[in-house]
C-alpha cells in the first residue's frame, strides 16, 4: 500500500479517485505561461506521480497555453485505465500572458477540441468551466449560456463530466438546472475559508469539492501555528495544511501542484498524519 492509498477515495463524476491528486498547472514556465525551464524534469514529476498511485491529474489547456496538456501526453499516454485527467475551460492567454474571458461558444468549443488533441483522447474525462467575472474570488454573473455549450458538447460524447471553477453557491444551484454537476473547484486552504458552508453542502450532496492554492497558490501558507504544528508531528508545514484538508470533509479531492519530485512524495507523504481534535483546533484557529 502507497501513502497515498491512506488518502482514501471519492466519487468523481462515475470515477472514484483516490483524495490525493496532482495539479499541473507549475508544469509551465513562469507566470503559468510558455514552456517549463527544464522539460525533462516536468516528464519525472509526472511519472513519478502516476507510479506513486496518483489517478486524478488536473489540467486546462490554456496552461502555457497548451504546455501541461502535451506534456501530460508525453509523459503518460496511452494512459493508465483508472487515470482521470480534469481540465478547464472558460479562458484564453494573451501574447502578453494575461488571463481572458473565452465564453463564447466557438472559444468554448475550439477549447474542448484543442483539450482532446493535446491531450490525445476521443473524450474528456470532466471539463470545468472556469468563472471569470473575478480572475481568483467568485463573482455573480450568469454562467447559462457557457454551460448550455458545454452540456451541449457533453451530449455529442465529447465531455463525460462537467464541473464549476470559481463559482458562487447561486451559479452552482442554476448550473445544475442545466446539466449535473460533478464536482466544484474553488480557492479554498486552512487560512482562506469563505467556503466552509458550500463544502458541507456539497458534501450532503454527494458533489467532490476540489481547493485550488490548497497550500497558499502562488504564495505559499504562512503561520507561525502551522509551522509549530509541523514540527512537533516532524512533517513539514505543506504536509499538515494537505493533511488538514483531508480531514476537513470527506468530499474534498486535492491537487497540489509541483514541479519537484521531493515535493511531490512530501505532498504524497501527507496522508500519514493523523491530526488529533486538539490539533484541528489550533489549526483551525489560524483563519480566524
Amino acid at each position: 500500500m502507497s501513502s497515498n492509498d491512506k488518502s482514501g477515495v471519492y466519487k468523481l463524476g462515475n470515477h472514484m479517485v483516490k483524495r490525493l491528486g496532482y495539479g499541473a498547472m507549475q508544469l509551465a514556465g513562469t507566470g503559468v505561461f510558455g514552456p517549463p525551464k527544464n522539460p525533462h524534469a516536468a516528464l519525472a514529476v509526472l511519472r513519478e506521480a502516476a507510479a506513486s498511485g496518483v489517478n486524478h491529474i488536473d489540467t486546462a489547456d490554456y496552461y502555457g497555453p497548451h504546455v501541461t496538456n502535451q506534456i501530460i501526453r508525453e509523459a503518460l499516454h496511452p494512459y493508465p485505465r483508472d487515470l482521470v485527467i480534469v481540465t478547464k475551460v472558460g479562458a484564453r492567454r494573451g501574447a502578453d500572458a494575461s488571463w481572458i474571458p473565452a465564453f463564447s461558444r466557438e472559444e468554448l468549443t475550439q477549447a474542448v477540441h484543442d483539450n482532446l488533441r493535446n491531450l490525445g483522447v476521443d473524450v474528456l474525462d470532466a471539463v470545468n468551466l472556469r468563472a471569470m467575472f473575478d480572475e481568483l474570488h467568485p463573482g455573480e454573473g450568469s454562467l447559462e449560456a457557457p454551460l448550455t455549450v458545454l452540456a451541449d458538447l457533453q451530449r455529442k460524447g465529447l465531455v463525460r463530466h462537467i464541473g464549476l471553477s470559481n463559482v458562487t453557491p447561486k451559479q452552482i444551484a442554476d448550473g445544475r438546472r442545466i446539466c449535473e454537476i460533478a464536482c466544484v473547484q474553488n480557492y479554498y486552504n486552512l487560512a482562506h475559508r469563505t467556503d466552509d458552508s458550500l463544502i458541507d453542502e456539497l458534501a450532503g450532496q454527494g458533489i467532490a469539492y476540489v481547493p485550488f492554492f490548497p497550500l497558499g497558490g502562488f504564495t505559499p501558507l504562512q503561520s507561525s501555528t502551522l509551522s509549530d504544528v509541523a514540527r512537533r508531528l516532524d512533517a513539514t508545514p505543506m504536509q499538515v495544511a494537505l493533511a488538514w484538508l483531508l480531514q476537513r470533509a470527506p468530499n474534498i479531492l486535492l491537487i497540489p501542484g509541483t514541479s519537484s519530485i521531493t515535493h511531490l512524495r512530501e505532498n504524497l507523504a501527507a496522508p500519514q498524519l493523523a491530526l488529533t481534535q486538539q490539533t484541528l483546533d489550533e489549526l483551525n484557529g489560524i483563519a480566524s
